[in-house]
C-alpha cells in the first residue's frame, strides 16, 4: 500500500535565505489561531521546541534534525499528546520537513508532514491547519503581507 504524506507548496518572491530565515522563526508564523505556546529554540541543529495549543488540546516536542541552509529545515516530533485524537501520540516519531527550491526567479516552498497519512486519524483534521498555516501565516511572514480576515 502507498501511503500519501501530507504536503503542500507555495511560491513566493522572496529569495531562499528569507524563506530559510522565515521557517525557523517558528513563532512567527506557527501562532496565532490558537492561543498557542512555545518553549525552546528552532535556530540551529538539534534545537528542540514544545508547542501547546487549546488548553490541553495539542502539545508536542519537536528536534530540528536536519539544517540545511536556504534549501531544507527537518523536525522530528519527539513527543506529543494530541487529546482530540484516540492515539493521542499520532504525531511521535513523524517528521515535519520544509524543502526550498528555486522555481525561476520566484522561490519555493514544499512542505510534508511525513507520518500524516490518509490512513491516520488526525490527517482530516491537521491536513486544513497545517495548509492554513502554511499557505497564509507563512507565506505572510514569508512576504511581510498582512493577512485579511
Amino acid at each position: 500500500m502507498t501511503t500519501q504524506d501530507f504536503t503542500t507548496t507555495i511560491i513566493v518572491d522572496q529569495s531562499a535565505q528569507e524563506v530559510f530565515s522565515a521557517i525557523k522563526n517558528v513563532r512567527g508564523w506557527w501562532s496565532g489561531l490558537y492561543g498557542e505556546e512555545f518553549e525552546g529554540n528552532s535556530e540551529k541543529l538539534n534545537d528542540e521546541f514544545t508547542y501547546r495549543a487549546g488548553e490541553g488540546v495539542h502539545y508536542s516536542k519537536q528536534k530540528l534534525v536536519e539544517l540545511i541552509p536556504d534549501k531544507k529545515v527537518v523536525w522530528r516530533v519527539t513527543d506529543s499528546k494530541l487529546n482530540f485524537l484516540e492515539d493521542k501520540s499520532e504525531w511521535t516519531n513523524t517528521e515535519i520537513c520544509f524543502e526550498i527550491s528555486k522555481q525561476g526567479a520566484k522561490t519555493q516552498v514544499r512542505f510534508t508532514h511525513l507520518g500524516l497519512v490518509p490512513e491516520v486519524e488526525c490527517y482530516n483534521t491537521c491536513s486544513p491547519v497545517w495548509t492554513q498555516y502554511v499557505q497564509e501565516k507563512l507565506r505572510s511572514l514569508i512576504t511581510k503581507e498582512k493577512i485579511s480576515h
